[in-house]
């Protein structure tokens, strides 16, 4: 006989809700590999309920508590035995540099997984076994690269419970300068390599004009100063294809050496210099157009203050923020920041919620009705109560109670997954690095074949050795491996800043190049508060009666329907007490069960009745249902032992702003877009008629929703957009999923691709039309890197020199760069996004 067990995958491997966690696959295949065991999957988030591992057992072969003992046992050997760490970092200035230090990490015994970018985020995942967190820090410090100052992790003890999931410092601060943080010694400060190459260049500058201007100078004396800007022009370069070369990789910068060795070898140091100049100048330019879009994301973790004014034994005194504990009473003065989430329980203001939402004009706050009920349930608070860190206080002074710790508000999760979202590559940056790991070495075969030049041309030997070196600048595509990387951090600070997650440079590409959308329903392009608009109740059954029954059950339940069943029946008992249902079980995607005075209730879908056991319904009732449904009615029948109660209507109101949501989108060019529910219909036309939508399914099950999004996405890239939290199954099936309103859910933060922070459909546009300028701009930055090199590659080899060259090599990668900065002023075209920094970005 078969039996089934589902445990929370946060007890198991504590504080890992994402599914997609290597070390839920590992858990996985530890318990199916056990005799007994038939088969494990993963149940995603729902609602407020976590990610759970399902797992089918014989149950004569091991017994109930014995799978518990067991899937236990393993969770904490797999928490134990594996990390995960997600540091920032300084010395990481250039994706270069990021290339090679996660090769060097990679390359350590035990290491499974290793990540890093030029915005200084380095992630690694490693096995305890043969590794550890000492000897991960001490590689990175053999090239150079330390963590930055301040906390290494967002948790309270600087460590992720996930036996060292240490998710970093999600954007600690850092001095003025960062951007040019380089892997190699900071003894004059952040612009050690900017004062390295502006010497270098004073130093030819001066040799040239010895050489030229200062008759009688010895001759000695200008090729002393060009040996010198040699030394300043090459060192960081020398360091970093040392580097490079013991990982066995041939990178731009021992091309650029080995160019300007040849330029010495042959006597022109006055080249050689040049080009060293440029090409450490274009580096520590590089450098500081990076550090502008990192330090754009930094300046979110500093948007929350660093002491709060808290209510505690009668008194008020300022305390840390990262001493607030939850239940605590925070005082916020007018026009001050707000220190943590919460809820508003005195006072009434309007707040500036931009930083944390891109919601361009301040909304109004009142204290909740019932504080304790909001205590009871945090999530559940209404959003005109509800109060997010880092926004700004109006106009009048209010009281807030704690619902989250400092490191776990809505603003420091968002930090942390901006940071880890800037490791995650994209599409395009994937080809250009498998692409380079080509080019380069042919490139030195076609240097190498250049140097016998003189064999088929009546040359010297000089001159073709000097148009190899020259080969070698030109055929550099130093602009190729920066034009993605910059486009796709540039792109992510800015949704950031627009009050959209947006979880790497994958998402961004492929939500820019998408032109099909789906819709949920129910919260997406409806209000998601259905109200009570008809009663119909059986034969000899009172309206009294239904509600009671129907009140008593639904009470016991989150879903937005049974919340509107719950809220308006009550004011139609006028408020009076009703006796309590227990033991509620989720029919999912069809209704619920549970016991009401002895006898079992159903409350659900018509279609829910007459199978899987479950009693068939009456000719009235069915007749009922059917009135109700050709009004555009969502229905739900009551059923207490053998009678049928009655059916209650409900209707949900479309979002104002969906409408012309879907206009804009169709102006950007998104061409298909597709209404999904699980309701009626008849119900699902109605609204898509409403808000302008010419597609709607209705009648889907969960599953049902998961196998259109297959079949949309059979047909092309397709996004799914929902609340996160019940659509999490459909969401993972689109190519990007969307969730909305999700500064007020984790379960939407950690679901979805895309995350917009506020619950407003009408940044959806500001998304998509960012995306595509991203891609845009991404696909202008690849075609002028290659095209600059198609150019001087061929110009080269009929004698442009190694100075020319290198110039144009070197302004080529400033242009896609600052190309790429051109999307942190990128403005909403609607306005409903706010375009300023808002504080967000110093």
């Amino acid at each position: 006989m078969s039996g089934r067990l589902r445990l929370d995958i946060p007890v198991l491997l504590p504080d890992v809700a994402d599914a997609a966690d290597a070390c839920v696959a590992r858990l996985t295949s530890d318990l199916e590999a056990r005799e007994g065991v038939e088969k494990v999957h993963v149940v995603a988030a729902e609602a407020n309920e976590p990610a759970k591992l399902c797992v089918h057992f014989d149950q004569e072969a091991l017994p109930l508590s014995r799978i518990r003992e067991i899937a236990q046992a393993s969770g904490a050997r797999i928490t134990a035995r594996f990390g995960h760490l997600t540091w920032q970092v300084k010395g990481i200035g250039h994706e270069r540099r990021a290339r090679t230090v996660a090769e060097k990490v990679r390359s350590l015994a035990g290491v499974l997984q290793a990540e890093a970018n030029a915005a200084g985020t380095v992630h690694v995942e490693f096995d305890r076994d043969a590794t550890s967190e000492e000897a991960i820090a001490e590689a990175l410090r053999t090239l150079g690269v330390q963590r930055a100052k301040g906390p290494a992790s967002i948790s309270e003890d600087g460590k992720d419970a996930h036996a060292g999931h240490d998710h970093g410092p999600a954007g600690e601060k850092h001095e003025e300068g960062d951007g040019h943080d380089h892997a190699h010694g900071e003894f004059l400060g952040p612009n050690t390599e900017l004062i390295f190459a502006l010497s270098s260049g004073a130093l030819l500058g001066i040799g040239v004009a010895i050489e030229y201007l200062v008759a009688g100078a010895p001759e000695w004396l200008p090729t002393a100063c060009f040996i010198a800007a040699y030394f300043f022009g090459g060192f960081f370069t020398l360091r970093e294809a040392i580097d490079n070369l013991r990982l066995g990789r041939f990178e731009i910068d021992t091309l650029m050496l080995v160019a300007a060795a040849g330029a010495a070898a042959l006597g022109a140091f006055e080249e050689g210099a040049l080009l060293l100049f440029l090409f450490s100048l274009g580096h520590a330019l590089e450098h500081y157009a990076m550090g502008r879009a990192k330090r754009a994301i930094e300046a979110l973790a500093e948007l929350a203050p660093p002491v709060a004014t808290v209510r505690r034994d009668g008194e008020t005194r300022e305390v840390a923020v990262e001493e607030l504990v939850v239940g605590d009473i925070v005082v916020v003065r007018p026009n001050e920041r707000l220190p943590a989430d919460g809820f508003l329980v005195k006072g009434t203001t309007s707040i500036n919620q931009s930083p944390v939402t891109g919601e361009s004009i301040p909304v109004d706050k009142r204290p909740v009705a019932d504080a304790e009920a909001a205590r009871a349930r945090p999530d559940s608070v209404d959003s005109a109560s509800r109060v997010f860190a880092g926004t700004i206080n109006g106009a009048g002074a209010v009281e807030i109670e704690v619902t989250r710790r400092s490191t776990e508000s809505a603003l420091a999760k968002v930090v942390k997954m901006v940071s880890e979202a800037e490791a995650q590559k994209s599409p395009t940056q994937r080809f250009t690095e498998k692409f380079e790991r080509i080019f380069v070495p042919v490139v030195l075969a076609l240097a190498v074949l250049m140097l016998f030049g003189w064999v088929v041309i009546d040359e010297p030997f000089r001159d073709s050795f000097y148009r190899a070196m020259a080969v070698l600048v030109a055929a550099s595509p130093c602009a190729l491996a920066i034009a993605t990387p910059s486009a796709v951090l540039s792109g992510v600070a800015r949704a950031a800043r627009g009050g959209v997650l947006v979880k790497g440079g994958g998402p961004l590409e492929n939500l820019g190049s998408l032109t099909a959308i789906a819709f949920d329903k129910t919260g997406t392009l409806t209000e998601g508060k259905p109200r009570i608009t008809d009663i119909v109740t059986a034969e000899g059954v009172s309206e009294r009666e239904l509600l009671e029954v129907a009140i008593a059950v639904e009470s016991l339940s989150d879903h937005p329907l049974a919340e509107a069943i719950v809220r308006d029946g009550r004011d139609k008992l006028g408020g009076q007490p009703v006796a309590a249902a227990s033991d509620l079980k989720s029919l999912t995607g069809k209704g619920v069960t549970a016991t009401f005075d002895g006898q079992t209730v159903w409350i659900g879908k018509a279609e829910m009745f007459g199978s899987d056991g479950i009693p068939a319904l009456g000719d009235a009732m069915i007749e009922a249902i059917a009135r109700l449904r050709d009004g555009g009615r969502t229905t739900m029948v009551v059923r207490q032992g053998d009678r049928d109660l009655g059916a209650i209507g409900l209707m949900d109101t479309p979002r104002a702003a969906a409408r012309d949501t879907l206009k804009k989108l169709h102006e950007i060019g998104i061409t298909r877009m597709i209404m999904i529910s699980g309701d009626n219909q008849k119900v699902a036309d109605a609204i898509a008629k409403d808000v302008g939508l010419d597609e709607a399914w209705g009648d889907l099950m969960p599953e049902d929703k998961v196998e259109s999004i297959k079949k949309l996405r059979a047909e092309g890239k397709v996004a799914m957009v929902g609340d996160g939290v019940n659509d999490a199954p459909a969401m993972a099936s689109a190519t990007v999923g969307i969730a909305m309103g999700a500064a007020g859910s984790d379960v939407a933060l950690e679901t979805a691709d895309v995350a917009l922070m506020a619950d407003d459909l009408s940044h959806l546009p500001f998304a998509v039309g960012l995306s595509r300028r991203t891609r845009s701009i991404i696909l202008q930055n690849v075609i002028v890197s290659l095209g600059i090199v198609a150019v001087l590659v061929p110009a080269t080899i009929f004698g442009l020199s190694i100075g020319a060259a290198v110039a144009v090599h070197e302004g080529s990668t400033l242009l896609v760069v600052f190309n790429a900065l051109r999307l942190l002023a990128y403005r909403d075209p609607y306005g409903k996004v706010q375009n300023g920094s808002s504080g967000a970005v110093a």
